[in-house]
């Protein structure tokens, strides 16, 4: 037990602190989709020419750099197109800074295990916890090359960390590499120039919470209509006063349309953001506000009537109904997904599965234990090695995006989630509790037994089935046995009840205190 790392105590999720929804901009006309790329260009960049400045002044940025930046773009833009512009360029930096920061630890971990490997006797094995020596001379030796490769990045990384220097490419550091690769993106110079100049586009303003609406620079209706404050340079384009553009295209929001509807009637903060969907030749726009953080239910509150205990895999989610005790009730469900194909579909997939699982513990009024997973440090190939199968797996599982995704689905269903430490779950439970819930009727996956230990941890019982008997007997003279029920349980120390009938199977048995009690042979000579 020594060498097992401690557990940490399950915590209740904290509910989404925003709100985003999105309708299609619908029956827009040529001049529409005209003014709309003009100023998504011309703010593009602007926005371009912001990030450059903000990472160029590095860790030197004050409040004044920030007043002066805002100052150059307002006389291109407006007042509230810096605004939104400048959040934009420091929320950006700030996530390449983490990126960053992510960066340097893998490439520390990625050398020290080089280093541990090539420290080794080439052939050494290693244990389940701690890899061997390298398998052959040759791979001892590219691995000193590539060590020293690794050394040289973190270095570099280093000195960009403590300079303050970040690198950021607007668009997207993938499709700026597919310009290089077209064949092999199955693209055409011209798409991918329409790609490119889309993603680049900047058409999103910030919420303004008592002015009208909500938003003064893109104004939404309470009828749908949709309207945004051009910028100086291209005020000429305006079809509406006070430099204005009003688009044909009207919008509905049919998911959440009510509360968004509520928000801009009460004139309270909405931010949207206009893009294009290239494939699709759409329009899209995107309206999201923060909501006060709720307080989240107490742990003690969760496991009134149990839990449903969720084991999170490659290819579905594999669950398990508990009762306040721990003991597994009814059977295991599994909600399958399939992540083999586009993002659109991986995403539609992990939603369907969420909302069954989301409405099976509805109707039960149970709450969700879900692993607290994070596969960051378990991805590089220096840790698994030639185990190229493993961690295509491992990164593939969309965990945190489907953790996320299920605390905000559950937040609307009034369901609780209860994250709990993954440590030991899939090993211990299949350990406990695969074999005996396997029967001749139901066959209990590693999975499924992993789900069980989840909900347990999440009730704060040990995974493990059962403890040691005493030593002498299977007696309980040396007191309760099991850790099923707690010492408080209703219950747990009553006698059995009392079955009538023989309670053997010899023939002629009678009732009562010596029933059991089996009949005296009659002696040879006392026949007759």
């Amino acid at each position: 037990m020594a060498d097992l790392r401690p557990i940490d105590a399950p915590f209740v999720a904290l509910g989404p602190s925003g709100v985003a929804i999105r309708d299609r901009l619908k029956g827009l006309t040529g001049e529409d989709e005209k003014v709309l790329r003009l100023v998504g260009d011309h703010l593009g960049k602007l926005a371009g020419k912001d990030l450059k400045a903000r990472c160029a002044t590095g860790l030197d940025h004050d409040t004044d750099a920030w007043a002066e930046r805002k100052r150059a773009l307002t006389q291109e833009s407006s007042s509230r197109w810096a605004g939104s512009i400048t959040k934009a360029t420091h929320d950006q930096w700030a996530l390449s800074r983490r990126a960053q920061l992510a960066h340097i630890q893998g490439l520390e971990a990625g050398i020290k295990t080089i280093a541990h490997r090539l420290s080794l006797p080439v052939g050494e094995k290693g244990s389940k916890r701690v890899p061997g020596g390298y398998r052959t001379a040759q791979e001892w030796f590219v691995k000193t090359r590539r060590l020293h490769v690794l050394q040289d990045r973190l270095e570099r990384e280093r000195d960009d960390r403590e300079t303050g220097r970040v690198r950021v490419v607007r668009g997207g550091k993938r499709l700026l590499r597919n310009r290089h690769n077209l064949d092999a993106a199955q693209l055409t110079e011209a798409e991918w120039r329409q790609r490119w100049e889309a993603q680049r586009r900047f058409l999103q303003a910030d919420g303004e919470s008592g002015k009208r609406y909500g938003n003064e620079t893109i104004r939404v209706t309470c009828e749908g209509e949709v309207s945004i404050k051009l910028p100086a340079p291209l005020a000429h384009l305006a079809n509406a006063r006070h430099g204005r553009y009003v688009l044909a295209a009207k919008v509905s929001f049919p998911h959440r349309g009510d509360a968004w509807r509520d928000r801009v009637t009460a004139n309270r903060a909405v931010a949207y953001r206009i893009h294009e969907d290239v494939d699709r030749c759409r329009w899209y726009l995107t309206a999201s506000w923060t909501i006060p953080a709720a307080r989240p239910m107490p742990l003690a509150t969760a496991r009134v009537n149990g839990i449903i205990g969720v084991d999170t895999n490659a290819d579905h989610l594999a669950a398990w109904r508990l009762d306040e005790h721990g003991n597994p009730a009814g059977e295991p469900r599994r909600f399958c997904y399939d992540l083999s194909s586009n993002a659109d579909h991986r995403d539609a997939q992990v939603r369907h599965a969420l909302i069954r699982l989301l409405h099976w513990a509805k109707r039960h009024g149970l709450s969700i234990a879900i692993e607290d997973l994070d596969f960051a440090a378990q991805k590089t190939r220096e840790k698994h090695g030639r185990r190229k199968r493993f961690r295509k797996l491992i990164c593939g599982m969309p965990v945190a995006k489907l953790r996320s995704r299920l605390v905000s689905m559950a937040a609307e269903l009034g369901i609780t989630v209860v994250a709990v430490d993954p440590a030991y779950t899939s090993q211990w439970g299949a350990q406990h509790w695969q074999r005996p819930l396997t029967s001749t009727n139901r066959k209990t996956t590693r999975h499924d037994a992993a789900g069980v230990a989840i909900g347990r941890r999440a009730l704060g019982h040990p995974i493990r089935r059962r403890t040691a008997p005493p030593r002498d007997d299977q007696s309980d003279r040396r007191g309760h046995r099991t850790a099923q029920a707690g010492p408080g349980a209703r219950g747990r120390e009553g006698t059995r009840p009392h079955i009538p009938g023989p309670r053997t199977r010899s023939d002629g048995a009678g009732c009562g205190a010596n029933a059991g009690r089996p009949a005296r042979p009659t002696p040879l000579g006392a026949r007759g």
